[in-house]
């Protein structure tokens, strides 16, 4: 009797951490070009994000916060939002958030930059799981290159969500300020590895 439950409480641990790993896995999903001298970039254009989420101006939310946050580390020069507006009208790119290399050829030629940065919003906003809910947001950016148009580094980052602390305490989550930071940060420190 008493090795059965030794057996048990060996199952019932195993099992326990097995459950925490899988919770806490993440995947790390960067591209960067080993050709590309990354240092060479002092001057780059954020253009307008593409929206997959439910709220209209969540895009330019995370834009403002990535530029702002860009803008922080001293590194680089973002081109201001109005002149990347021009520069895109001068260049009659029909789809800014989605330029082809020839469009972002033309627009680095009018604004004067070394490298062009777009991105998706994959999730903004609010999940539910039962009766607790959280802050999460998604997003995948990627730089391409002013001299030939391809893309020389890709990353993306998931930020928020349920944990296993609010699905036990009821808890909802981080502000959605503080959730957007976090995800910006991951993303400048994927650029700048």
């Amino acid at each position: 009797m008493g090795m059965v439950k030794t057996l048990a409480k060996r199952i019932a641990l195993c099992s326990a951490v097995i459950f925490l790993i899988a919770c806490a896995t993440t995947t790390t999903e960067i591209y960067r070009d080993p050709n590309m001298d990354f240092g060479a970039v002092q001057t780059i254009a954020v253009m307008p994000f593409v929206s997959l989420a439910r709220d209209n101006v969540a895009a330019e939310r995370a834009r403002d916060v990535f530029i702002n946050s860009l803008l922080a580390t001293g590194a680089v020069y973002v081109v201001p939002v109005g002149e990347v507006a021009r520069g895109t009208a001068r260049a009659e790119i029909a789809t800014p958030a989605t330029p082809s290399p020839e469009e972002v050829l033309k627009l680095a030629s009018i604004i004067k930059v070394q490298a062009v940065i777009t991105g998706v919003l994959k999730e903004y906003g609010e999940v539910r799981s039962g009766t607790t809910s959280a802050n999460i947001i998604s997003v995948s950016l990627q730089m391409m290159e002013a001299q030939t148009g391809k893309v020389v580094w890709s990353a993306s980052t998931t930020q928020g969500g349920i944990s296993l602390w609010d699905r036990l305490l009821g808890g909802g989550g981080q502000p959605m300020n503080k959730v957007t930071q976090k995800a910006v940060d991951d993303l400048i420190n994927k650029l700048f590895k």
